[in-house]
C-alpha cells in the first residue's frame, strides 16, 4: 500500500484553536510508523491547473490564489462559517492535496496499488466555484473526473463516512449518472445538505444519521442505504472521502463509533470492490478532530485497505 503525504500539508495554519490543524496529520503519520503495516510514503506532487479545472474553473482557483495572504491569515467565507482559511502557505499544501489524488490514481491503474491519501487540506465540501468548510480544491472529484478521461473509467463510486456530508461532492456530480456518490452523515449538522431526497439522477445516496448513533444502528444503515446502492451501481473503481468524525471522542459531531468500526466499514468496501471493481479503491482523508481517536481509526481503516489485496 502506498500513503501519499508531503511536509507542505503540515506548513498550512488555520489560527489558534482551529481544528483543521497540522496535530490532525502529525498523529496519523506517527501511528502509522509506529505500527505494524506494511505500507511505502510517497511525496505528494503539486498538481496541473489543467487537471483541477476538470472539475474547478481555473480562474476560480487563480482567484483564491490571489487572496492568499504575505502574512498572516484571511478567511475566504462570510460569516457563520469564515473558518475556510488562507495563509502564506496554503498555495503549496492545497496543490500537493489534489496532486495527491492524481498521483494515487496513476499507481492504482498502473501498479494496481490501493492508495491513502494522508494531505490536507481536506476536499469534499469544495463545490465547483465555491470554497467551504475548510477545503477550496475537490481532491476526490478531481481524482474521479482525472480517472474517466485518462483511463477511459465508465463508472466511479464514491463513498463518503465522514460525519459532515460532502456538499461540495454531492453538487459536482448531482447529474452526472457516471458517478454514483454516497453517503452517510449526522443530519442535521453542517453543511445542512444531504437530505435523503437529494437524489440526483439517481446516483445520489444518502444515508442520515441522528445524533447519537451508536455502531449497530449505524452498520445498519450504512449496509442498507451507502453499501446496497453502490453495489447494485456497480462501479468501476470506488474511492472512499474518509473522515474519522463519526467517532465517539469527535467534537464537532454527536455519532458515537468507536476506532474499530473504520475497519469493519472499509473492509465492506472492499468486498464490494474486489466483486465490481477489480480491487480499485483509492481512500482520501477528511475530517476527523480528536488526535487520540484519528490515530487509532486511521490503522483501522488502513488494515481495512489492505484485506484481500
Amino acid at each position: 500500500m502506498i500513503i501519499y503525504t508531503h511536509n507542505d500539508c503540515f506548513l498550512k495554519f488555520n489560527g489558534p484553536g482551529h481544528p483543521e490543524r497540522k496535530e490532525r496529520l502529525e498523529s496519523i503519520i506517527s501511528s502509522i510508523k509506529s505500527s505494524d503495516i506494511s505500507v511505502e510514503f510517497k511525496d505528494s506532487p503539486l498538481v496541473d491547473l489543467d487537471i483541477v479545472s476538470l472539475v474547478h474553473p481555473k480562474k476560480h482557483i487563480e482567484n483564491i490564489f490571489k487572496n492568499i495572504p504575505k502574512n498572516g491569515i484571511i478567511g475566504v467565507e462570510q460569516e457563520p462559517y469564515a473558518d475556510t482559511m488562507l495563509c502564506p502557505n496554503s498555495k503549496n499544501a492545497i496543490l500537493r492535496s489534489c496532486g495527491s489524488g492524481i498521483a494515487a490514481c496513476d499507481d492504482l491503474m498502473i501498479k494496481n496499488e490501493r492508495v491513502f491519501c494522508a494531505v490536507r487540506p481536506p476536499g469534499h465540501h469544495a463545490e465547483t466555484i465555491r470554497a467551504n468548510g475548510f477545503c477550496f480544491i475537490n481532491n476526490i472529484a478531481v481524482a474521479a473526473r482525472y480517472l474517466q478521461k485518462k483511463y477511459k473509467i465508465n463508472k466511479v463510486a464514491i463513498i463518503d463516512f465522514d460525519v459532515h456530508h460532502g456538499n461540495g461532492t454531492q453538487e459536482i456530480f448531482y447529474n452526472d449518472e457516471s458517478i454514483a456518490y454516497a453517503s452517510s452523515h449526522e443530519f442535521p449538522l453542517f453543511p445542512g445538505t444531504g437530505a435523503e431526497n437529494e437524489i440526483g439522477v439517481g446516483n445520489i445516496f444518502n444515508a442520515t444519521l441522528r445524533a447519537g448513533t451508536a455502531s449497530k444502528e449505524f452498520h445498519e444503515i450504512f449496509e442498507k442505504k451507502v453499501l446496497t446502492p453502490v453495489e447494485e451501481f456497480k462501479p468501476d473503481v470506488i474511492l472512499i472521502s474518509a473522515g474519522f468524525d463519526a467517532h465517539k471522542r469527535d467534537p464537532l459531531a454527536n455519532i458515537n463509533l468507536d476506532s474499530s468500526d473504520f475497519f469493519m466499514i472499509t473492509k465492506k468496501i472492499i468486498e464490494i470492490a474486489n466483486i465490481h471493481s477489480k480491487g480499485r479503491v483509492i481512500s482520501f482523508l477528511e475530517g476527523g478532530y480528536d488526535l487520540q481517536a484519528l490515530s487509532e481509526s486511521i490503522i483501522e481503516h488502513l488494515k481495512g485497505l489492505k484485506t484481500h489485496i
